[in-house]
């Protein structure tokens, strides 16, 4: 019998295996494909969650903006008094640059007895003032006439753009100029392009053919020399991503970049790009997009930059640390004249004009857009004003626009009497250099604005500041606070009223306050006005018990003085402590004819928009009468024409009338004078930080630099036309004194000597407002502290 053949049986399991073989296959092939949807899914809505990202950012506040503070303009008129040097002052403080004929925008030129000056645009609050080319024509000192340059026609009032002086930085010190589409030159964008992205209005984000070309390239050279990112990968790795290098970061970036693409123009993308790319540092501020690293390098605006300025600029983007011009200077030359040679290779610019740009030097400008250093005892002031209506995460991050009082011009000037006068006084007093401190405060009269601070010799300081927190003893500076006090009664006071300069006995306990005139002597019956113009301390001190300590602390009170006063006899000769932010308030209250309009710094305020905030208005509230303050504004001329400050008068320029007082404290520690023209309230005060000896009084110290600044900035003469109650008799032995209309003829005894007698001026060593070096309670010295034992006996 044949034996069963097993070959049927082979042909029956070689199926089986197929199938088991079909059955894995299908298997796995369902299982690759549920892995394929859940991984294609998962990218989807990764990318839903990118793309959300990616929209929220762009769209919402991209930018904590800082805080601009800008100062008051020039301001340009037919009449104003300007000289040629301090009108091109204040244009190369702005940035502008001397150019022929002022053709650009930004530039100026001196044209025989003209200037010409290119302005720029600015938007103000009130409105927008226009670029046009300025012809302005001076003759000593004054504007006389103000043209546009092109059409000829007269112009009432230009404006030119005011300065930046501070910033108000954000949390993480990120600084930027934002610019719109239209702001950005063609120059810069098209340069741009040709150096970082030729594609970019091809491509959709990325550049395949640019990530084959330079992984071929860096494969060739064994290390990274050329990069495929796209403009747009850029601004997602600057905008949304850490700068860590990465697989993930790069996909990432991919990605969002294509993304980016798919919801925004071009254009959007581009001036986002020119806004946010990083640009250099600046100390701990972190310098981002064009706008501002114009203004950084340059202290310029964008499109007032030329061709190797914005070859500089592009040519820094491949590394702002790498390539610092001011620290690698020779490497950006090189780096710069190659983004030229590409200028010209892409036909962006001529190779003629190409070779001539490669012979510029880099052109960096010092100083440009730093501000925060420039003025930091007024922007203190500032800071402290803005505090009471904006959280200080508003100012960091809201990018307000904030326009202030400070006029730069009055401000060099200052600062140059502050460089000049003090070395001479620490010279004098054979102090080492540095020892003596300052502090200076300006003031427009009618407004009530601060126009220039100083809180220290070191103008360029940023820590204590003297102008506002030096509260110190004003000495005599008070007396006039006395006088006007006894002038408020017209049916008991004038001008011409003879006060007792006699000795002065208290006895407050075991101890007794006798105070001294500062020649020893005593002057009997003098008038009023004399009393305050030679500073007696007598007769000060028997007027003001007349009228009350209290009364008097009230008129203080009245025309400014906000801190808690001591209320003692020592007040009446200067142991009230005020900083000279605050006298200026008293004495701008005097200036302003008894109108007292509290100090302000701020103008207006204008959100990142240009739609206005808080206004802060002109508040003006009468105190004083006017005639009162008249009277006591007559006689605190008579400190400048006889008494103390007499030394004015071969200082300040011919006619320009001033009323003002010195004031020094016990031992000389404290140098002060006040005083105001028709439109300028000026205090000064000169001392040391360890509050020792000065050994300068009240004239031989803070008035010299006072009659420095007066010399200089611009002021109006007091104007001497009495109000309407005022009358100028011939009364009391006198000739051409104001009175009150009806009380001409209050004298008092001895008024029938000729009270306009004119007398010699002291010398500095012997002026009469002089404290004697004794203890301050005991001297009644023109100032000093206030004794404790007689606060207590007299009260508050």
């Amino acid at each position: 019998m044949a034996t069963p053949s097993r070959k049927p049986a082979r042909r029956g399991r070689q199926p089986r295996r197929r199938r088991r073989g079909l059955r894995l296959f299908g298997l796995l092939f369902r299982l690759g494909l549920l892995v394929a949807v859940a991984v294609g899914l998962g990218a989807v809505l990764y990318g839903i969650h990118l793309d959300e990202l990616v929209y929220t950012k762009f769209e919402g506040k991209r930018w904590a903006l800082p805080a601009r503070v800008y100062g008051r303009p020039l301001e340009l008129y037919v009449g104003r008094p300007l000289s040629v040097q301090q009108l091109t002052g204040e244009l190369q403080r702005l940035g502008y640059r001397d150019e022929s004929g002022a053709g650009s925008v930004g530039t100026w030129h001196v044209d025989g007895a003209q200037v010409l000056v290119h302005n720029r645009a600015f938007r103000f609050w009130d409105g927008v003032e226009p670029q046009r080319r300025l012809r302005i024509g001076l003759s000593d000192g004054v504007i006389l006439d103000l043209t546009d340059a092109d059409s000829g026609a007269p112009i009432a009032l230009a404006r030119l753009d005011p300065a930046l002086i501070a910033s108000i930085y954000p949390t993480h010190n990120e600084d930027r100029v934002l610019l719109r589409r239209e702001q950005l030159p063609p120059l810069l964008i098209k340069t741009l392009l040709a150096v970082e992205d030729r594609k970019f209005y091809q491509h959709l984000g990325i550049d395949p053919k640019g990530i084959l070309r330079a992984a071929i390239e860096n494969l060739s050279a064994g290390r990274t020399v050329q990069g495929a990112s796209t403009l747009t990968q850029q601004l997602v790795k600057n905008f949304y991503l850490t700068q860590e290098r990465t697989l993930e970061r790069k996909l990432n970036e991919a990605y969002m970049a294509v993304l980016l693409e798919r919801r925004y123009s071009k254009d959007e993308i581009l001036t986002a790009y020119a806004n946010e790319v990083y640009l250099g540092q600046d100390g701990s501020r972190a310098i981002h997009g064009f706008g501002l690293a114009s203004q950084f390098y340059f202290n310029r605006n964008l499109n007032e930059l030329d061709v190797p300025q914005t070859a500089l600029l592009v040519g820094i983007l491949k590394g702002p640390s790498e390539y610092n011009p001011r620290r690698r200077p020779e490497k950006v030359l090189e780096r710069r004249n190659l983004v030229i040679d590409l200028m010209a290779y892409h036909q962006i610019i001529s190779r003629d004009e190409a070779e001539q740009a490669k012979q510029a030097p880099l052109g960096l400008r010092e100083g440009g857009a730093r501000p925060s250093g420039d003025y930091p005892a007024f922007i203190q002031l500032v800071r402290r004003q803005l505090q009471r209506d904006y959280r200080e995460e508003d100012l960091r991050s809201e990018g307000l626009r904030i326009f202030t009082t400070l006029d730069p011009l009055t401000q060099s000037q200052v600062e140059g009497a502050v460089r000049e006068r003090l070395p001479q006084l620490d010279e004098q007093r054979k102090f080492p250099p540095g020892t003596l401190e300052t502090a200076v405060v300006v003031t427009s009269v009618a407004q009530g604005e601060v126009l220039a601070l100083v809180g220290a010799r070191d103008t360029d300081y940023a820590g204590f500041n003297r102008a506002l927190d030096a509260v110190r003893p004003i000495g005599s500076l008070i007396k006039p606070v006395v006088y006007l006090s006894a002038l408020e009664r017209p049916e008991q006071y004038s001008l011409v009223t003879s006060i007792p300069d006699t000795p002065v006995s208290l006895r407050a306990g075991a101890d007794w306050w006798e105070p001294q005139n500062y020649d020893r002597k005593v002057h009997g019956n003098v008038p009023l006005y004399r009393a305050l113009a030679k500073s007696y301390n007598l007769a000060t001190v028997n007027l003001g018990l007349d009228l009350g300590v209290n009364e008097v602390a009230d008129t203080l009170n009245r025309l400014g003085a906000m801190r808690r006063i001591d209320r003692v006899p020592a007040m009446l000769l200067g142991s009230v402590s005020l900083s000279p932010v605050e006298v200026a308030q008293v004495y701008q209250t005097i200036a302003a004819g008894g109108f007292r309009a509290p100090l302000r710094t701020i103008r207006e305020v204008l959100d990142a928009s240009g739609r206005p905030l808080n206004r802060y208005p002109l508040a003006v509230e009468p105190v004083v009468g006017a005639d009162a303050a008249f009277l006591t504004q007559w006689a605190m001329r008579k400190v400048v024409e006889q008494g103390t400050a007499t030394w004015l008068g071969s200082r300040l320029p011919g006619g320009l009338v001033v009323a003002g007082k010195t004031g020094t404290t016990n031992e000389l520690r404290d140098s002060w004078f006040a005083g105001f023209s028709g439109d300028r309230v000026v205090v000064a005060w000169v001392g040391r930080d360890d509050n020792k000896p000065t050994r300068l009084t009240g004239s031989s110290g803070a008035l010299r630099l006072w009659g420095d600044i007066m010399a200089t900035i611009e002021a109006q003469s007091l104007d001497l036309t009495p109000p309407g109650d005022i009358v100028v008799a011939d009364a009391c032995g006198s000739t051409g004194i104001p009175f009150s209309r009806d009380h001409v003829g209050v004298c008092g005894a001895g008024a029938e000597e000729d009270m306009l007698e004119a007398e010699e001026p002291p010398a500095v060593a012997a002026e009469p407002d002089e404290p004697a070096p004794r203890p301050a309670w005991r001297s009644g010295g023109s100032g000093g502290a206030s004794n404790p034992f007689l606060s207590d006996f007299y009260g508050n």
